[in-house]
């Protein structure tokens, strides 16, 4: 994909993650439109950052939990640039134990509102405009806690239900695959343990004890908490063929 002059929607980019991928497309010649809902004190430092670009921007603050109001996002990026391309799906709320404790309803449905059901109706309000685009492109964040769920050393860092939602982010990425084929590639990133998602930089890592954290750090081969590098794992590169020819069809009426 040629990126320059292309449109991409970031979600969660007022810091960490999503703001280096918005950087990074900035830098690249993307028109980047950002959001954001709460870590208000760094705005000022996004809207520096992304200004040095000197590269066109919108920085949209938006609560992604109101399910109504993704439309209209959507919509207005559109409107504002005229396509778009890219979809950055990165927007989670990552249970810690250490922090929240033992579950209450509330912060199980969070978990799944936040990580999950917002990124399902992005990628549905995104997906027609993607298609439009002929080229377009979607990548789902996730975290290796899909995998690992709450065992060994990563039981303090990873709730029961941030893990769910993750293992359910890798089965959309599949069936979004099928659903956008072949004008629409849809991929994931599955994350670590990085600085500022589950690491040093973020107040969970603080309450860790020593021996929590060095649990941790004994465990990846690194022997340190993640930025953008990422070893033993394995990149399909296969142009779909594992998930096979059948396409996903049309959600049915209904009976209710």
């Amino acid at each position: 994909m040629d990126l320059k002059g292309k449109t991409a929607l970031v979600l969660g980019a007022i810091k960490g993650i999503g703001k280096g991928i918005g950087l990074a497309l900035a830098n690249k010649g993307v028109n980047v439109a950002l959001t954001y809902y709460d870590w208000e004190e760094s705005l000022d430092e996004m809207k520096q950052d992304f200004e040095q670009t000197g590269t066109p921007h919108l920085i949209i603050k938006i609560n992604l939990l109101e399910t109504d109001k993704i439309q209209g996002l959507v919509k207005q990026v559109v409107d504002h640039f005229g396509s778009l391309d890219i979809l950055i799906n990165n927007i989670e709320r990552g249970g810690w134990p250490v922090v929240h404790g033992p579950y209450v309803c509330e912060q199980w449905d969070l978990e799944m509102a936040t990580t999950l059901r917002a990124k399902r109706w992005v990628f549905d309000s995104a997906l027609p405009y993607l298609r439009s685009s002929g080229d377009g492109l979607v990548i789902n964040l996730s975290s290796i806690s899909a995998i690992v769920g709450r065992s060994g050393p990563a039981g303090c860092i990873f709730n029961d239900g941030y893990a769910a939602a993750n293992r359910g982010i890798s089965l959309l990425t599949e069936t979004w695959a099928r659903m956008g084929a072949p004008l629409v590639r849809v991929n994931e990133i599955m994350v670590g343990i990085v600085e500022t998602r589950h690491g040093d930089k973020t107040r969970g890592w603080g309450l860790l004890t020593g021996e929590q954290k060095e649990s941790l750090i004994d465990h990846t081969l690194l022997e340190r908490t993640g930025t953008i590098f990422m070893t033993g794992s394995v990149l399909r590169l296969d142009g779909g063929y594992v998930l096979g020819g059948d396409k996903t069809g049309p959600m049915p009426e209904g009976v209710v």
